[in-house]
């Protein structure tokens, strides 16, 4: 969680943790087992309530956390750049101009390290400047390296693209209006 105070979305990503060892606890229970009832079967109320009541106890504080949540898109979008986010897209360019990926990514992290050294993102570098690193970068490179053209790129299930955003919000929409099934 990249937030001030990151507390609850720290102890809701520990709980996870917990989440899944009464899973695996469960499972080792069960694995065993016949079609009918053994005795073993007395061990599985207690990973399953435990998990129950972490859950409930899980979405309580998240809703709590998200009620007072504050986004500050000016800030999030200058945060962008310091974190060298698009250095991926470079390399994906890269692959669909023919370079293999693993020559990409390390002219990537050549143009990350040059970044680094002038003290600007990936999209600030001259075209220039990027060239000396490969013959295979032109000027659409910066359409790759926009932020926004990142995201909208990603427009697969479960991805990050607007689209499908939109996609999985109506799925979760409706999946709530009959209640939770």
């Amino acid at each position: 969680p990249q937030k001030k105070n990151p507390d609850v979305a720290e102890i809701m990503r520990g709980k996870t943790g917990r989440a899944y060892g009464n899973l695996v606890n469960l499972m080792t229970i069960m694995k065993g087992i016949p079609l009918t009832y053994n005795r073993d079967l007395q061990e599985d109320k207690i990973p399953f309530i435990d998990t129950d009541k972490t859950v409930r106890h899980s979405l309580s504080l998240m809703a709590d956390m998200l009620e007072g949540i504050t986004f500050h898109p000016e800030r999030m979008r200058k945060a962008l750049a310091a974190g060298f986010l698009n250095a991926t897209e470079l390399a994906d360019y890269l692959v669909t101009r023919g370079l293999p990926f693993r020559e990409a990514h390390h002219v990537s992290g050549r143009a990350v390290a040059m970044a680094e050294e002038k003290g600007v993102g990936l999209e600030n570098l001259s075209l220039e400047e990027l060239r000396s690193l490969s013959t295979l970068i032109d000027e659409d490179v910066y359409a790759s390296l926009d932020y926004d053209t990142a995201v909208a790129r990603r427009n697969v299930p479960g991805g990050t693209g607007p689209e499908s955003v939109a996609r999985q919000l109506e799925k979760m929409k409706l999946w709530l209006e009959k209640g939770g099934k």
